[in-house]
């Protein structure tokens, strides 16, 4: 039975997660409104600009239905935009957040946008293999709580790091062709 993956489309990078779930064999719905929560067994949170999807998340109450969602163990996948989302806190920020990964985000924390690169990142839970991750205007995970499993790091940061039901990467994974992290999202699907 094929699973059934939303991704947050309202503004970002979302087409291209599409792409990688359908090219993965998923029934992909693009999330816009609250009622296209309905179904999904898991959730991609696509890279963007945070503030601006923060700002869309309240219409409509769908920030509190995905906290909801997110408190009752539904996986989520934040990539950039959508790591700083799922955090709890960020540095300097009162932006709207779901407020559900005990994580402290620090946003562009590599630098602004001609401050973007691409590098390989080892992530054990995947395999001795480097997964070539893409950083665009990417924050990083600057503090966890214990119950937060750090996945990678890149130069002493955290970019890579679950908790329970919760995934977040600094990085760009829809943007290259090696499929791992996506794989390992939906095999958090078939956990939960």
């Amino acid at each position: 039975m094929k699973k059934r993956v939303g991704v947050l489309a309202l503004q970002g990078a979302f087409r291209e997660h599409r792409q990688v779930l359908e090219h993965l064999g998923c029934d992909v719905i693009e999330v816009r409104r609250t009622s296209d929560l309905e179904e999904i067994q898991g959730l991609i949170l696509p890279g963007g600009e945070s503030t601006t999807i923060g700002k869309l998340l309240q219409i409509d109450e769908m920030g509190e239905k995905l906290k909801e969602l997110g408190t009752q163990d539904l996986p989520i996948f934040g990539t950039c935009a959508g790591m700083i989302l799922l955090s709890k806190t960020i540095i300097d920020s009162d932006q709207y957040r779901l407020n559900l990964m005990d994580t402290v985000v620090e946003r562009n924390a590599f630098g602004r946008q001609v401050a973007s690169f691409e590098t390989d990142l080892l992530v054990p839970a995947m395999g001795p293999n480097p997964i070539r991750a893409v950083f665009i205007r990417a924050p990083y995970i600057r503090k966890v709580a214990p119950n937060v499993g750090i996945l990678a790091e890149h130069d002493g940061k955290i970019v890579f790091a679950r908790q329970g039901n919760l995934l977040a990467s600094a990085f760009h994974p829809e943007l290259t062709p090696d499929l791992r992290v996506h794989q390992y999202f939906l095999g958090m699907i078939d956990e939960h």
